[in-house]
Protein backbone atom coordinates (compact mmCIF):
# COMPACT_ATOMS: atom_id res chain seq x y z
CA UNK A 1 0.00 0.00 0.00
CA UNK A 2 1.45 3.30 -1.39
CA UNK A 3 1.64 6.93 1.16
CA UNK A 4 -1.58 8.02 -0.86
CA UNK A 5 -3.60 4.84 -0.44
CA UNK A 6 -3.22 5.83 3.25
CA UNK A 7 -4.23 9.66 2.45
CA UNK A 8 -7.64 8.16 0.49
CA UNK A 9 -10.23 8.08 3.45
CA UNK A 10 -9.33 11.68 4.74
CA UNK A 11 -9.01 13.01 1.08
CA UNK A 12 -12.89 14.05 1.08
CA UNK A 13 -12.19 16.60 4.23
CA UNK A 14 -9.83 18.66 1.90
CA UNK A 15 -13.14 19.60 -0.65
CA UNK A 16 -15.77 19.70 2.78
CA UNK A 17 -13.40 22.32 4.41
CA UNK A 18 -12.81 24.68 1.16
CA UNK A 19 -16.64 24.15 0.50
CA UNK A 20 -17.32 25.18 4.33
CA UNK A 21 -15.38 27.60 4.20
CA UNK A 22 -16.64 29.53 1.47
CA UNK A 23 -19.94 29.31 2.71
CA UNK A 24 -19.76 30.22 6.11
CA UNK A 25 -17.54 32.87 5.66
CA UNK A 26 -20.46 34.80 3.16
CA UNK A 27 -22.99 33.32 5.57
CA UNK A 28 -21.35 35.20 8.79
CA UNK A 29 -20.65 38.48 6.53
CA UNK A 30 -24.11 38.99 5.73
CA UNK A 31 -25.03 39.07 9.22
CA UNK A 32 -27.23 40.92 10.27
CA UNK A 33 -28.39 40.50 6.29
CA UNK A 34 -30.29 44.12 6.38
CA UNK A 35 -27.91 45.65 4.19
CA UNK A 36 -27.20 42.98 1.80
CA UNK A 37 -31.17 42.64 1.41
CA UNK A 38 -31.85 46.02 0.89
CA UNK A 39 -29.18 46.39 -1.56
CA UNK A 40 -30.39 43.62 -3.44
CA UNK A 41 -33.67 44.86 -3.22
CA UNK A 42 -34.70 41.69 -1.33
CA UNK A 43 -37.25 41.57 1.56
CA UNK A 44 -35.29 41.48 5.23
CA UNK A 45 -37.03 37.75 5.34
CA UNK A 46 -35.53 36.71 2.13
CA UNK A 47 -32.33 38.12 3.37
CA UNK A 48 -32.31 35.95 6.04
CA UNK A 49 -32.91 32.93 4.51
CA UNK A 50 -30.23 33.16 2.49
CA UNK A 51 -27.82 33.77 5.42
CA UNK A 52 -29.46 31.01 7.08
CA UNK A 53 -29.12 28.88 4.02
CA UNK A 54 -25.22 29.84 3.65
CA UNK A 55 -24.59 29.30 6.89
CA UNK A 56 -26.61 25.54 6.74
CA UNK A 57 -24.63 24.21 3.88
CA UNK A 58 -21.27 24.43 5.54
CA UNK A 59 -22.20 23.06 8.99
CA UNK A 60 -24.15 20.44 6.83
CA UNK A 61 -21.50 19.49 4.43
CA UNK A 62 -18.88 19.13 7.20
CA UNK A 63 -21.41 17.66 9.78
CA UNK A 64 -21.35 14.94 7.12
CA UNK A 65 -18.84 13.92 6.37
CA UNK A 66 -18.43 12.40 10.65
CA UNK A 67 -22.33 12.17 11.19
CA UNK A 68 -24.59 11.19 8.12
CA UNK A 69 -24.49 10.77 4.78
CA UNK A 70 -28.05 13.03 4.02
CA UNK A 71 -26.55 15.58 5.75
CA UNK A 72 -23.73 16.01 3.43
CA UNK A 73 -26.41 16.05 0.40
CA UNK A 74 -28.80 18.65 2.30
CA UNK A 75 -25.61 20.88 2.01
CA UNK A 76 -24.88 20.34 -1.18
CA UNK A 77 -28.94 21.35 -1.89
CA UNK A 78 -28.68 24.62 0.06
CA UNK A 79 -25.10 25.08 -2.14
CA UNK A 80 -26.85 24.99 -5.63
CA UNK A 81 -29.96 26.55 -4.33
CA UNK A 82 -28.07 29.56 -3.18
CA UNK A 83 -25.39 29.25 -6.15
CA UNK A 84 -28.45 29.15 -8.76
CA UNK A 85 -29.61 32.39 -7.16
CA UNK A 86 -26.09 34.07 -6.82
CA UNK A 87 -25.77 33.46 -10.78
CA UNK A 88 -28.72 34.30 -11.74
CA UNK A 89 -29.63 37.06 -10.12
CA UNK A 90 -26.00 39.13 -9.77
CA UNK A 91 -23.40 37.08 -11.92
CA UNK A 92 -24.90 36.41 -15.18
CA UNK A 93 -25.70 40.02 -16.27
CA UNK A 94 -21.83 40.24 -15.54
CA UNK A 95 -20.84 37.26 -18.05
CA UNK A 96 -17.74 34.14 -17.24
CA UNK A 97 -14.88 36.63 -16.10
CA UNK A 98 -13.64 39.35 -15.29
CA UNK A 99 -15.34 41.52 -12.59
CA UNK A 100 -18.56 40.40 -11.15
CA UNK A 101 -18.29 37.15 -13.50
CA UNK A 102 -19.76 33.88 -13.09
CA UNK A 103 -17.05 31.81 -13.12
CA UNK A 104 -16.03 31.32 -9.28
CA UNK A 105 -20.16 30.64 -8.57
CA UNK A 106 -20.16 27.78 -11.43
CA UNK A 107 -17.28 26.29 -9.46
CA UNK A 108 -18.95 26.20 -6.20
Amino acid sequence: MGFLDGLAPMAHWTLRIALASVFLYHGFGKIPPDQFATGMGFPLILGWLVVLAELGAGVFVLLGGVLKDWMTRLGALLAIIIMLGAILLVHLPNGWGGDGGMEFQVVL
